[in-house]
């Protein structure tokens, strides 16, 4: 872009960003300040026109994210854990990971923790193990599941049979 265009650009957008604000019925200003407004404007929008144009620099700045509470003290509890971003402690941690944007192979990464952390809490874990082995999650096909209620009767009838 040459610098007659950016300066022409730079006006005009400058132009429509003030008629703008002038046309939003909450701003209050009075007849003095427009020009003044429109020169800060114009000198803003020159400034990032020129700074679009120039590369942006190639270097990644790396943030240094500190947990709320150390790896440790995170898993001390069974029934929950404390999540490193905001010290919370939740029954698992994919959901709350998902707000704010990461995944479990990323949060591990940022932390510095081991591929095998966990992401639910163990109480959780075998409570939801217990009840998929409950209705017969996980089990080979052909084999039976043994309903529980159903062995109840039947051994309760199977005693009064044999009195």
């Amino acid at each position: 872009m040459s610098p007659d265009t950016t300066d022409t650009n730079a006006v005009e957008l400058a132009t429509e960003l003030t008629i703008a604000w002038l046309g939003n019925p909450n701003t209050r200003t009075s007849a003095d300040e427009v020009p003044s407004f429109l020169g800060k404007m114009h000198d803003t929008v020159s400034a990032l026109l020129t700074a679009g144009s120039q590369p942006a620099p190639t270097a990644e700045t790396s943030t240094e994210y500190v947990p709320a509470v150390s790896a440790r003290k995170s898993l001390a509890s069974k029934d929950h854990i404390i999540s490193l971003i905001d010290g919370k402690p939740y029954k698992t941690l994919r959901r709350h990971l998902a707000t704010n944007g990461l995944t479990p192979v990323e949060y591990r990464e940022r932390y510095g923790l081991k591929p095998d952390y966990p992401m639910v809490a163990e109480n959780y874990s075998e409570s939801r193990r217990a009840m998929a082995k409950k209705i017969g999650l996980g089990r080979k096909p052909g084999t039976k599941v043994e309903n529980q209620g159903a062995n109840r009767r039947r051994k309760a009838t199977e005693a009064q049979a044999a009195e």
